[in-house]
């Protein structure tokens, strides 16, 4: 009997003192998209590849999360060298049911144009607006050429032709206004790390059609720029932006509450 008082008395006690405790369920469900991998290296540099970039830094994008927001459950669309299809991507998200979509990629300049261009610039869904947007959207999406069917999948969309963009002026999305605050966020840290800001835009990115939750892609920065691909594929760099990424994150959660 006093054995059974004592563990009754030790019970209270733990309780009271919240000694015991209870591992909170995530509340908050994030997807980062390393863009591109695999057999398809997004835009390449002198010495570097998008590829890489994107996934070294969602993967620390994801360790700071993890290891500071306790209430968010991380899902990735890729956590390695891999290939995997847009539809694919989108799909993980929805599957998840995402609180938020984060696709990460870096942009490149073509051939002809003058290769000094910096800074990082994020994108939500919508029309290009712009003839630079819609490049940067056709770029993102010729992607879709390396998988199969996919003139039937992606219903006779085609990447690279401008009326296929047209498509994206009737769609409603009823998470613009969220991504676009998510987008802000972005370049308002990327500003405060020192990373010239070109800003937030709209485009047609198919990645972004497919997702049911509020959802951005980030262009880091311009690979075809000597020093800035310096910059994107140092340690130093993959740092800098990733916490830039984290902190918007974290910022944009606490909106929400």
């Amino acid at each position: 009997m006093k054995r059974l008082h004592k563990i009754l008395w030790l019970t209270l006690l733990l309780l009271g003192s919240g000694a015991i405790l209870v591992e909170a369920k995530p509340t908050f469900t994030l997807v980062l998209d390393a863009g591109h991998g695999g057999k398809d290296p997004g835009a390449l540099g002198k010495r570097g590849k998008e590829k890489n970039i994107n996934l070294a830094v969602a993967l620390a994008v994801g360790r700071l999360v993890e290891q500071n927001l306790n209430d968010v459950k991380v899902v990735y669309t890729r956590k390695s060298d891999v290939f995997v299809e847009l539809s694919e991507r989108a799909a993980i998200a929805n599957r998840a049911k995402a609180d938020l979509f984060v696709s990460i990629h870096t942009n490149a300049l073509a051939g002809t144009h003058p290769k000094q261009t910096a800074g990082a610039e994020t994108y939500t869904l919508g029309m290009h607006r712009a003839a630079d947007n819609l490049a940067v959207a056709k770029r993102e999406n010729s992607v879709i050429s390396l998988e199969k069917d996919y003139e039937t999948r992606y219903e006779g969309f085609d990447p690279k032709s401008a009326e296929s963009y047209i498509i994206f002026e009737f769609m409603q999305d009823r998470n613009m206004e969220k991504s676009v605050k998510m987008a802000q966020l972005v370049q308002q840290q990327f500003r405060s790390a020192g990373r010239p800001d070109k800003g937030v835009h709209q485009a047609g990115f198919l990645v972004l059609r497919a997702t049911s939750m509020p959802s951005c892609l980030i262009e880091l920065g311009y690979i075809s720029t000597g020093s800035e691909e310096t910059y994107l594929t140092s340690d130093r760099g993959v740092t800098q932006m990733a916490d830039a990424i984290y902190r918007a994150i974290k910022k944009y959660k606490e909106t929400q509450k």
